[in-house]
């Protein structure tokens, strides 16, 4: 009897070895964790100019989407494996979804599906310059179902992540949680603002934020949650007109000052074709993941090599010395001519681009330079996120932005 129960607890602790080393296949050390969005964006885009109260000739498509999904799809085509935690339903949108995340060779582990779900659609009306022109989501199963219990069952997955981004579809309580849940495990936080109304959740978790990564309205937004007023103003078109790179940074400055005041360590606010700022107070290149937490594996491995070869860390080692935590340090990065195609996706590839590339032990400011050159090659196709990145136009471009990228010497705001 004795022996009999041995083997069966032999049996046993055999077999939970092997589901764990099973789940570090499936997710590795150095792998992100990405909360968030899986959502089915439906495309209409016009032929010709569209009038109301009719129908318009011209195209429509279902693209895979959601903040989060676009963020950790992009990291994959990059060849890393982040670890999704989302919510879907048994719907024909859950199923598409679900489905071409396995065929990615995803983890599913973290994506909760369950009949009563619906899955969440975004429908985007295009006008002929790809620009949305109106769009309708319907996404309040993220905040329902993706909540703090959900969340907590997958808190080990943040013991060897370098990073867990959350986007601002969840819901103030399943923010916080998640936050918290990373900070317990020192896991920095990188928070995608969504849209302009979500962006303003930031006020809950300000003080667990490491990174941000908002647009020009999301940063006024955030900005004013942050202050508690409504003090501050998105530009008017006519103000960005012939303006200069450095007018622009100085009008947005009070804004962005106000989340680096209330504990957000890096700032990257993205502008279109005018660029990125990124934004920090002291020197951002300390922002460097450490090396037990990154990973250069397959894809990423060459990403590294050939960025650190084309990108040499040493061209703005100059700085180092100015770090000082009562100034502002800002460096423009600017943006590339593309052949565009469609404009959404531009954003989230851009921030799975700098994830993937600060994963792989690059420094903030090489990051920021792949991430825009992803965000190029994201552009130029109907999807949200390529089929595949060629590593030498990734590179080559990245180096571009890298070379024109220019400090906006210290200046203090005491």
């Amino acid at each position: 009897m004795q022996i009999h129960l041995m083997v069966v607890c032999c049996c046993c602790c055999w077999m939970v070895r092997l589901r764990e080393e099973v789940k570090k296949m499936e997710h590795g050390d150095g792998e992100a964790v990405i909360i968030g969005g899986m959502v089915l964006d439906i495309h209409a885009t016009p032929s010709m100019l569209a009038n109301p109260g009719t129908t318009t000739p011209g195209k429509v498509y279902y693209v895979q989407g959601g903040v989060a999904r676009n963020v950790a799809e992009c990291m994959s085509k990059l060849g890393a494996k982040p670890y999704m935690i989302s919510a879907l339903g048994f719907d024909m949108a859950g199923n598409l979804l679900l489905n071409q995340w396995k065929s990615a060779g995803l983890s599913i582990e973290g994506i909760l599906k369950d009949k009563d779900i619906e899955t969440p659609v975004v429908c985007n009306i295009f006008d002929v310059n790809g620009e949305v022109a109106a769009g309708v989501a319907s996404v309040e199963a993220l905040e329902k179902y993706l909540t703090p219990d959900w969340i907590f069952r997958f808190k080990n997955t943040l013991l060897s992540a370098p990073v867990l981004m959350v986007d601002a579809n969840l819901s103030h309580p399943s923010l916080e949680a998640a936050c918290k849940m990373a900070i317990d495990m020192a896991c920095p936080v990188w928070f995608e603002p969504v849209s302009v109304t979500k962006s303003r959740r930031i006020s809950s978790i300000v003080e667990y934020v490491t990174f941000a990564s908002p647009n020009e309205d999301e940063l006024i937004a955030m900005a004013n949650a942050l202050s508690g007023s409504d003090e501050f103003h998105p530009l008017k078109e006519s103000q960005k007109k012939n303006i200069s790179v450095l007018s622009l940074f100085q009008m947005l400055k009070p804004a962005i000052w106000v989340l680096l005041e209330k504990g957000i360590k890096v700032v990257l606010v993205t502008f279109g074709s005018n660029g990125v700022f990124l934004c920090n107070k002291g020197w951002p290149r300390q922002f460097k993941m450490p090396a037990e937490k990154t990973n250069q594996c397959g894809f990423r491995g060459q990403l590294f090599k050939t960025v650190m070869q084309k990108c040499p860390p040493s061209r703005y080692s100059g700085f180092s010395e100015l770090d000082r935590s009562s100034h502002l340090f800002a460096v423009h990065f600017p943006s590339l001519p593309a052949s565009v195609v469609r404009l959404t996706g531009a954003g989230d590839c851009l921030v799975g681009g700098t994830l993937t590339s600060i994963c792989a032990g690059l420094d903030i400011m090489q990051s920021v330079s792949v991430g825009i050159a992803v965000a190029k090659a994201v552009v130029e196709v109907e999807a949200n996120v390529p089929s595949t990145f060629s590593l030498s136009a990734i590179t080559d471009d990245a180096k571009s932005v890298y070379s024109g990228a220019k400090v906006l010497f210290p200046q203090s705001m005491l």
